[in-house]
């Protein structure tokens, strides 16, 4: 079966989809990690990390290395930071979008006047 770069993509976004992976994939900047350490960090059961993790192991977007009895995670494609940083962007656009917007709001309403 020929897969599209739409299917690709839709799969991928898919696989991002959650707040834990996404603060799973930023915390990952800083290099590898735990189970543990992520279960730390963000305060979840292993079980709930291993299982975000799993996902994005699924999708090829972080890979996992073994050493003794540790296994230690991090992203398969550095770029992938570039896409985080630009939804952050975006993120911060709509919020100076939506800020602009109320301040619009409240300078076109009427200055209430208090009864006594």
């Amino acid at each position: 079966m020929r897969r599209t770069l739409s299917d690709f993509k839709s799969d991928f976004f898919k696989a991002l989809a959650h707040p834990l992976r996404i603060s799973i994939l930023d915390a990952l900047r800083d290099g590898e990690l735990t189970v543990n350490e992520i279960s730390q960090r963000f305060d979840v059961e292993p079980a709930n990390a291993s299982q975000q993790l799993a996902v994005l192991r699924n999708r090829n977007i972080v890979i996992a290395r073994k050493e003794g009895a540790s296994v230690f995670y991090s992203v398969s494609d550095k770029t992938l930071f570039k896409l985080l940083d630009v939804a952050r962007d975006i993120f911060n656009n709509h919020l100076i979008g939506v800020r602009s917007m109320l301040e619009e709001m409240e300078s076109k309403q009427p200055a209430k006047r208090f009864r006594r």
